[in-house]
């Protein structure tokens, strides 16, 4: 995206950030409860189907194009073959661990991609970022440690297909900042990742289990807010704010998101919540904020 974001952070978008924070926290309880419903490459595979259609249905009425040639097919390809494998490996993951721990290792995607644009998009990587990839990374150590928060002896296995899908999260990110993705439309962006994300899916469907587990209501409405509303309209929002207000201002609410994951996985799904859980929270926090902090440009 070209973004001309000239407006200062104000009283508005500090509540909207929150709001999607939440949102996004929350998704991962979402995104558990559904897995008791249905296979979690189902979910996938529907989840970016369901967001597609809102997104075409809102660049109709918007009369945004989406198939003009502007030299964005090849890494349009690769980010949404990434987008596809990061949401399997979440999804299945979650099968494994509590969405609390899910959470924390999914929220590591800004550190590799901090490490990635060190070595790939020549962003360099200063102390403050270094400290805070240390301290990210010191919570996941604590994650991996904690048997207190463990559901069951596979946790361990959630928890790395989570973190692996926070690498691959990563990877779309860094795609998108290096190529002429970063100036297309969003919505096109976002279009080339869920048409991928059900691709990536589709021939992964068999080993998946059954489609249908114990569906029921919650199961499918949790399906349905993650597809329509969380793909389909927190994204649509960010975006635009993306192109209101200073990407550093935005983004110094990340840390919100792990907190908001945590909590909630706590308070409605009844997951155990260690003091380790909570010491790994305060370090992932910290991290994202010391990688977040805008570099200060020399005067002159």
């Amino acid at each position: 995206m070209a973004i001309a974001a000239q407006r200062p952070m104000d009283a508005v978008a500090a509540v909207v950030m929150v709001a999607l924070t939440f949102t996004w926290g929350f998704n991962q309880v979402a995104a558990k409860v559904s897995t008791e419903g249905y296979s979690p490459i189902f979910l996938t595979m529907a989840r970016s189907l369901i967001g597609l259609c809102v997104i075409l249905l809102w660049c109709r009425l918007r009369g945004i194009r989406l198939f003009e040639r502007d030299g964005t097919l090849v890494p349009g390809v690769l980010a949404g073959v990434a987008f596809g494998i990061e949401f399997v490996l979440i999804y299945v993951g979650l099968d494994f661990t509590t969405a609390a721990r899910g959470t924390l290792m999914v929220n590591t995607m800004p550190f590799f991609v901090a490490i990635g644009a060190h070595l790939f998009l020549g962003e360099r990587l200063s102390p403050m970022k270094f400290a805070g990839l240390v301290a990210a990374f010191g919570g996941v150590a604590l994650v991996l440690s904690d048997e207190l928060s463990m559901p069951s002896p596979g946790a361990l296995r959630g928890d790395l297909l989570c973190l692996l899908g926070g690498l691959f999260w990563a990877v779309s990110t860094l795609v998108i900042k290096g190529s002429r993705l970063r100036d297309a439309p969003a919505e096109k962006t976002l279009a080339y990742q869920l048409v991928l994300g059900a691709l990536v899916a589709l021939p992964l469907l068999p080993f998946g289990g059954p489609l249908v587990r114990e569906v029921s209501a919650l199961a499918t409405v949790s399906l349905l807010f993650q597809g329509a509303f969380v793909v389909g309209v927190t994204y649509l929002v960010w975006f635009m704010l993306m192109r209101t207000y200073p990407a550093t201002g935005l983004t110094s609410f990340a840390f919100l998101s792990p907190v908001f994951g945590v909590v909630c996985g706590g308070l409605l799904l009844g997951e155990p919540l260690s003091p380790r859980i909570f010491g790994a929270l305060a370090l992932i926090c910290a991290g994202l904020v010391l990688v977040n902090v805008p570099r200060r440009r020399p005067p002159g």
